[in-house]
């Protein structure tokens, strides 16, 4: 599919969660190779080791810490023009009957609600110019239909709620230049899943990579792989 995209993001400022290992390591990585200002957001930034980023301390279960991660953005930046959404947690794989309550608010709270407000503090932002981005993790998992089996309730709630997501800011928000996507990136050897996956990290970051640099006018309100649009 022929989509507009920045071959340098030059100028252009990303936060990523999650962004010390898997994934959203290899986001980061990505989009600094563009050459955009990456803010790498982790529970410690010193997990952070990449000389071209900026470590930032984000705890995504922590409204404080959030607030202060996009103030400082805005600080030292003056503006943002990506955000990914990529921090989660596997959270409990049993059916939900035998889930234990406390881990499925965990799983809810890293993988959906701090998504959610994470968004909510930067909006201001992504909104100050047309074109700003919201990439979030979704995952097959949270796909409606067939396939809704097979234990892993919250994991895949929060990935359903996470295409939810972004579905309302394509609604609420499009027609002010938002542009929100979704990116399902595979089955990938991360320590969410088992060590037999069959994608890399690197894999799996470059449909949300590529989502990260789409420019005003391209396509959003999906969900991708592989990047193509896909049902939810």
């Amino acid at each position: 599919m022929k989509v507009d995209t920045y071959d340098s993001l030059s100028g252009q400022v990303a936060l990523v969660t999650g962004a010390n290992r898997g994934i959203g390591e290899q986001i980061a990585r990505i989009l600094a190779e563009h050459d955009a200002t990456v803010y790498a957001g982790a529970r410690d930034p010193e997990d952070v080791t990449a000389d071209d980023q900026r470590p930032l301390r984000l705890d995504v279960t922590d409204d404080a810490a959030m607030r202060a991660a996009v103030d400082r953005v805005e600080r030292e930046a003056d503006r943002l023009d990506i955000l990914v959404n990529n921090a989660g947690v596997r959270g409990p794989t049993e059916p939900l009957h035998e889930a234990a309550v406390e881990d499925i608010d965990e799983t809810l709270a890293v993988n959906l609600r701090g998504a959610v407000v994470l968004t909510k503090y930067a909006l201001s932002l992504l909104l100050e110019r047309a074109g700003g981005r919201v990439v979030n993790l979704s995952s097959g998992l949270g796909t409606l239909g067939a396939g809704m089996d097979g234990g892993s309730p919250p994991y895949r709630l929060s990935k359903t709620g996470l295409n939810g997501l972004t579905a309302y800011l394509h609604g609420e928000y499009a027609e002010e230049g938002l542009l929100a996507n979704a990116a399902r990136p595979g089955w990938v050897r991360t320590e969410l899943a088992t060590p037999g996956a069959p994608r890399s990290p690197a894999e799996g970051a470059d449909t949300p990579a590529w989502l990260a640099r789409f420019a005003p006018g391209a396509p959003a309100g999906r969900c991708w792989r592989d990047r193509t649009p896909i049902g939810w």
